[in-house]
């Protein structure tokens, strides 16, 4: 059975049916989904040429994206057509580039930062949870905190399995996560840093909800990535800020001077640490922590908001939230130095003539 599609990206063709559902829907409606996301990402087909989608299987949405980059790609497993961009009409498997996914290559997805086998498995009602699983799991960054790589990943698994089939859209997760985080913002400011923290906890495991619930479902939208993205950025310095003003509660006030010593290096720290990875990005196409091993491993407990927390967190359990938040503004600095270096070393290594590729882009040419 085949199917043609139109969509705002051009002809998609569907090969086979498919009636179990994958994340609340079906598969034809799944890959419409990501054609149209990507139409509006910007990818375009080539002249005369159309998608290729087998509704048999799912697959990680990178293929899509690599496709879309080459006209004449055809993701295949073993003599059996996944997803490409093909002539109109043509037969999949006589593209130009058939590339044979089963003999386990990996591809690197500069997206999420990670090198990996993509996900590709026939779609069936026995296949359907862990397809999901590992969809769920290929949707998360290759190069993250230790929190959201090893502590909560199962728990946000359950949370977003249970919003696709509340039909939640990733807006209505993020509304609740930021209304939590504001929550968490005021209980640090009176110095209920315990309940303070629950709030502050279930914020940031939402914070990893919305974001897969959208690659999942492929519900992302402009402005839900505006507010996720927003919110991550601008509120850590406020509840650091807090937390300090909280201490007063606790009889463990800061001086005037060393309470302003430690916002400076905290905010300070912060924003120029931000910054440097911004630079880095801009002129060197990639992210700070993707260029060498040592990065990848420094992005698990550089001074962000997750390994921050933490800090704080053993400090209370010692009943001492002020050696937690100097200990935090000494590990923002460190973090910061360690950053600076990092991209005083790139330009060195730009000047005398030689590339900055990532590590994970070496790996893969090795594969």
């Amino acid at each position: 059975m085949t199917q043609i599609l139109a969509t705002t990206l051009g002809p998609v063709r569907l090969l086979g049916d498919n009636p179990t559902p994958i994340w609340g829907m079906a598969n034809a409606e799944r890959n419409r989904r990501m054609a149209e996301s990507a139409a509006k990402n910007g990818s375009h087909l080539a002249a005369g040429h159309e998608l290729v989608f087998n509704l048999l299987y799912a697959f990680d949405p990178l293929l899509l994206r690599l496709v879309l980059e080459t006209p004449g790609t055809l993701f295949a497993w073993g003599r059996t057509p996944i997803v490409g961009q093909v002539p109109q009409g043509s037969d999949p498997l006589a593209a130009p580039h058939v590339i044979d996914l089963s003999d386990g290559r990996r591809l690197y997805n500069r997206q999420l930062r990670k090198l990996e086998q993509p996900m590709v498995r026939e779609l069936t009602p026995a296949t359907r949870r862990e397809i999901e699983r590992r969809s769920y799991f290929g949707a998360y960054k290759g190069v993250t905190d230790l929190l959201t790589k090893y502590l909560w990943p199962e728990l946000a698994l359950i949370l977003t399995r249970i919003a696709a089939q509340l039909k939640m859209t990733p807006n209505m997760v993020s509304v609740i996560g930021v209304t939590l985080c504001l929550v968490a913002t005021f209980l640090f400011a009176e110095g209920m840093y315990w309940t303070g923290f629950l709030s502050g906890f279930i914020f940031m495991v939402l914070d990893t909800v919305d974001g897969k619930l959208a690659r999942c479902t492929i519900t992302s939208s402009k402005w839900g990535n505006v507010i996720d993205h927003g919110v991550d950025l601008v509120h850590p310095p406020f509840w650091w800020y807090f937390w300090g003003t909280g201490l007063a509660y606790w009889g463990l006030s800061l001086s005037t001077r060393a309470f302003a010593l430690v916002m400076a290096a905290v905010i300070a720290g912060y924003v120029l640490q931000r910054l440097i990875e911004g630079m880095f990005l801009k002129d060197f196409k990639m992210d700070i922590h993707v260029w060498r091993p040592f990065d990848s491993q420094f992005r698990l407990v550089t001074a962000r908001r997750n390994p921050n927390m933490v800090i704080l967190f053993v400090s209370l359990l010692f009943g001492r939230p002020d050696i937690g938040l100097i200990a935090l503004a000494w590990w923002t600095v460190l973090s910061l130095v360690v950053h600076a270096v990092r991209l005083a070393q790139a330009y060195a290594v730009k000047r005398s003539g030689r590339p900055i590729v990532s590590w994970m882009d070496e790996a893969e040419a090795a594969a």
